[in-house]
């Protein structure tokens, strides 16, 4: 799956092999690099431990430097039992910062683990991490048991970003070139809130008035932020247009599908995000611009072999990365990233047109989202 996508149309990417039974509720990622993709051309961005350690990236982990972020197992197995990367290696995971062919670790808050999720183009990456104590809010026999907070790391250096009410986990996904981050909060089992954090101070984003599962992923130059909000026992793409302050828009989801949350804006305000269907795997990517969802696999020709499951990200060329199952051929079911570049003319005869009853994906949301089993929307949205 391509995650990051800077506006060079560079793409980082997480490449793994999927264990069997590939069903919607126990399939699992067995093995897993980062990977910068290049137009065709991929750099393995390797790890912090053995030569067949895992590392694995979430959302908006490159800049337009071509600096990188994410995760990556260490050589020591975690003193706790913690599975924090999420591979069932229980080896200690750690945030780093790739740059100029170099992966180097960054430092946690006192704790064994943590992530980064996104870095922006001054050099600011924005995860969460480990302070060492036990999370008092997990339930008995929670494997993944420490506090974890949102972090921010700068020049090398690990900031906790603040709480709010009774929370005490959260997660910061993105980051804008300005350093506004956002991100969630909540405890062990629940993102009760969407935040943004802006001048040292986290700002609590309208809902829809849920209880959980309401998720911010990404902020724009212009401060729009796109996420998830909950609402009964599902959860729908959302964009505060006016970022703190404004307003929630529910964009709601594709027909026939069950949920979607997005997770890619430019500063055009085009977003693009994931439709779910009643079982939770991934159904369709979609572009929301205008006022309008679109499937994007009306916008590609029919003779693409690609069905479009997931859309990730979109730069200020229109852009776009995601992943998407292969239709034909050898390579018939395969998950493949991919990226989409915006060209003139119409497309007549477009992929759901040749796939009206689209594929059932092989991969559930808890597939791609396994590294954040402890406090990611993988394990929340389930």
């Amino acid at each position: 799956m391509a995650m990051g996508l800077n506006n060079q149309g560079w793409a980082e990417n997480m490449d793994g092999f999927v264990n069997p039974p590939e069903t919607s509720t126990s399939t699992t990622v067995a093995r897993g690099r980062a990977v910068i993709s290049i137009y065709g051309f991929n750099i393995d961005l390797g790890t912090l431990g053995k030569p067949d350690a895992n590392s694995w990236i979430n959302w908006g982990g490159i800049n337009d430097r071509g600096e990188a972020a994410g995760m990556s197992e260490t050589a020591d197995p975690d003193p706790n039992g913690e599975d924090i990367c999420g591979f069932g290696t229980h080896l200690t995971c750690v945030p780093f910062l790739w740059r100029d062919g170099h992966m180097s670790g960054l430092p946690t808050l006192g704790g064994n683990n943590g992530q980064a999720s996104a870095i922006n183009n001054r050099g600011e990456v924005v995860g969460f991490a480990e302070d060492g104590a036990v999370d008092s809010t997990c339930p008995a026999g929670t494997t993944n048991n420490r506090i974890a907070l949102p972090a921010l790391w700068e020049r090398g250096n690990a900031e906790a970003l603040p709480l709010v009410s009774n929370d005490q986990d959260g997660f910061a996904y993105g980051i804008n070139d300005q350093g506004e981050a956002v991100g969630y909060l909540g405890n062990c089992t629940s993102a009760t809130h969407a935040v943004v954090w802006k001048d040292n101070t986290a700002i609590v984003l309208q809902d829809l008035g849920g209880t959980g599962s309401n998720f911010a992923y990404a902020i724009s130059n212009r401060g729009q932020i796109v996420g998830q909000v909950g609402s009964g026992n599902t959860f729908y793409a959302a964009v505060w247009r006016d970022g703190a302050h404004g307003a929630v828009t529910n964009l709601g989801t594709l027909p026939g599908d069950f949920a979607a949350f997005a997770t890619g804006i430019n500063n055009r305000g085009q977003v693009v995000g994931n439709t779910f269907d009643s079982k939770y795997n991934w159904s369709h990517g979609f572009i929301w611009r205008d006022g309008v969802m679109t499937d994007l696999n009306t916008l590609i020709p029919g003779d693409s072999n690609l069905f479009i499951i997931s859309a990730s990200n979109i730069n200020e060329r229109g852009q776009i990365s995601g992943m998407a199952t292969v239709q034909s051929g050898p390579h018939e079911g395969e998950i493949r990233a991919y990226l989409l570049t915006p060209a003139d003319g119409c497309v007549r005869f477009s992929m759901a047109d040749f796939a009206r009853t689209h594929p059932q994906s092989i991969l559930s949301a808890n597939a791609c989202h396994h590294s954040s089993q402890r406090i990611g929307p993988g394990r929340l949205q389930r």
